[in-house]
Order: C-alpha cells, then structure tokens, then sequence
C-alpha cells in the first residue's frame, strides 16, 4: 500500500477548476466504494492533484482526510507517510505533528519521535494550546518505555510552562517508566494508534491538520 502512496505515473489533472473538480469527485466517489484499508488512497492522491494545480488549502484538507481515514482502517505506516507529506507543505500542522509522534513512539522509532516532539512543541506556543498538548505530551509519557523519550517529554512539559506534570514525568524516569508503562511491542504499538485516533477530535491539543 505504501509503495501506493507516492510516485504515481498518473498525468497531473488538466489546468483549471473544472478538470480539478471532475477529477476530484471521482476519487471522492473511489474513496467511497474503497473497501477498508484503502479508502484513504483516493483522498491521498485528491490531495496531490490539489497541490499541483496550486490549491494549498484544499490539499491540506485532503491529506488530513487521507491521514484519519487511514488511522480508523488501522493503517499506521500509510498514515504516517501521508502525515510525512503534509509536514512538508505545512511544517507547523499541530494536530499531525501530534499524529506523527505518537505513530513514532509506538513504532519504536525514537529518533523521529524526538524531532517531532521538538517540534510539536513549538507549533503549539505559538497557538497557545499549552496545556491541551501538554496532556497528549504526558499521556505519551506515561506508556512511554525509553529513559530518553521520558526526559524528552519532560522538558517538553516544562517548556509549555506544565512543571507540575514535568516534575511527574522526570519521577517516572528515574524510576524506570510510569504505573501504566507498555513494555510490550503489540501493546504499545496499539495504544500509540487509540491515542493518534483520538487526536482526530478537537479535545487532542489541535485546532487542524
């Protein structure tokens, strides 16, 4: 499926609205017909046709759809590329940069899981969400198995001026996880995809993709 996701051969949609709009509710209909686990492909490739033909804002849209779509057909790595693209044309997308650390984080894949804490976190004060983040931050904490993503989240809380749940997070650490750490990779890895679900709602810390 991920091989799906991108390099399409397909000829970018003729110029004007017209042909976008033609090409765009086919794939709306494709999306429909989709049967789970692909519904999100048509909507990922709405969004390329959308970007190409010069429309941001409708591109964006369409990736986040894509991006839900796949995190409710339990597709996490599909989800994660399109989130991928979205980041580069809008590197201050909170609620993805959200997405994204919690997808990183239940595949044990730190070092990305890091960079988009860093940087979560800056997209978030400059929204002002602090504390609605700072929850996701520590419930990301509180499963987290790694030493380091536990010191990490706890700067990240003190930086969103949360020393409350910082100082919590840096107990945890020194103690070697939370009460509810998930050490097991199937268990960790499903709770990551409950939580980035979830972040699909406007209570996750996030006004939008």
């Amino acid at each position: 499926m991920i091989s799906r996701l991108f390099g399409s051969k397909e000829a970018a949609p003729a110029k004007g609205v017209v042909g976008l709009d033609a090409r765009l509710a086919k794939l709306e209909e494709e999306a429909q017909s989709a049967t789970p686990g692909y519904k999100g492909l048509p909507l990922n490739k709405a969004g390329d046709f959308a970007l190409r033909d010069g429309d941001r804002a409708l591109a964006l849209e369409y990736y986040g759809r894509a991006i839900d779509t796949f995190l409710e057909d339990q597709q996490r790595e599909a989800a994660r590329g399109v989130a991928n693209k979205l980041i580069r044309v809008h590197p201050e997308a909170v609620r993805t940069l959200c997405t994204l650390t919690w997808l990183d984080l239940g595949a044990r894949h730190m070092a990305t899981a890091l960079l988009h804490l860093r940087d979560y976190v800056a997209a978030v004060k400059r929204v002002e969400q602090n504390q609605l983040a700072g929850d996701q931050i520590f419930e990301m904490a509180r499963v987290a198995p790694q030493s380091e993503f536990l010191q990490a989240a706890a700067d990240a809380l003190d930086a969103l001026d949360l020393g409350g749940l910082a100082t919590e997070v840096r107990g945890w650490a020194a103690s070697g996880g939370s009460p509810g750490v998930l050490e097991d990779d199937d268990e960790l890895a499903a709770a990551c995809l409950f939580f980035a679900v979830k972040t699909n709602t406007r209570s996750s810390g996030s006004s939008g993709r």
